[in-house]
């Protein structure tokens, strides 16, 4: 209980706090609720510094042994520093994933699931906010398959890296996102998060606007620089979760080392296994 009081007094505060209500409501009665909100102490909240992105090692697998998994669950990402910003590099970035990791029928959920029925879904994608940014791939695939899984993956990232992204999948990222931006501030709830951005990152009122015109411009030349600046394999760490000793072998062949982790993120003791010879 000290540990849950303790964290109330050092992070609880209404200094800086904003409120956004949606819905069948009158001016008088959001004020209302929000002056509830001014019991809160008005104490500055001192937020922890980032430590430095601790660097990949290369060709090394990360993985928690679960004996006898039917899948393996895996993570590929890293911390890109990429924080958000509506009408900057990172929104830039999530137009350059779409057809790669962001649709339903993108490369990676195409080649995983429609072409070789090992997952029931297979994305990757940006992910990004006022402090830092990340890319993460993630997928539960079928154990039996996971090295195959992994040769797929990194053919995908090296093909998309080398070809880029073609005109057709140019075309279905504009179509796709500017037909989709049509349906998403309906809801009560799809308004809130819209004005919850605008708040949060101070946007301006049209940033929508300015987004679908970035959209519209978007050329082969600028998403093919993004893929080789942001998506690259080598420099991600690769995390599996699923039956170690089906995989260990198949890992090893194709020259990863494989590195078993605890329930709490640490090495296990001697668990590290050199490059196969």
């Amino acid at each position: 209980m000290s540990d849950i009081e303790d964290y109330y007094k050092n992070n609880i505060s209404s200094n800086g706090m904003q409120l956004v209500v949606v819905g069948d409501i009158e001016a008088a009665e959001a004020e209302a609720i929000m002056n509830r909100f001014t019991k809160l102490p008005a104490q500055q909240v001192v937020l922890p510094s980032i430590q430095t992105t601790p660097s990949t090692a290369p060709k090394t697998i990360y993985v928690y042994n679960i004996p006898k998994a039917a899948q393996t669950e895996f993570r590929i990402g890293t911390i890109t520093n990429l924080k958000y910003d509506a009408l900057g590099e990172y929104y830039k970035c999530g137009l350059m994933n779409f057809p790669f990791g962001g649709a339903f029928n993108c490369r990676l959920n195409i080649n995983l699931r429609e072409d070789k029925g090992w997952t029931y879904g297979a994305r990757g994608g940006f992910n990004g906010n006022e402090y830092t940014g990340s890319y993460l791939f993630s997928s539960g695939i079928k154990a039996a398959v996971t090295d195959s899984a992994l040769m797929e993956i990194r053919k995908e990232f090296n093909l998309y890296a080398e070809k880029g992204i073609t005109e057709n999948e140019i075309s279905f990222m504009k179509n796709a996102i500017g037909q989709s931006d049509a349906r998403k501030y309906e809801t009560g709830f799809q308004k809130a998060g819209f004005l919850s951005n605008i708040l949060r990152y101070d946007l301006p009122a049209s940033f929508v606007n300015q987004q679908s015109k970035l959209l519209n411009v978007s050329t082969k030349k600028e998403m093919d620089d993004l893929i080789r600046k942001w998506l690259r394999l080598d420099g991600m760490n690769i995390v599996l979760a699923g039956d170690l000793e089906k995989m260990r072998a198949g890992l090893e062949a194709m020259n990863y080392k494989v590195v078993e982790l605890d329930g709490e993120g640490n090495v296990k003791n001697n668990a590290i296994r050199g490059f196969r010879k």
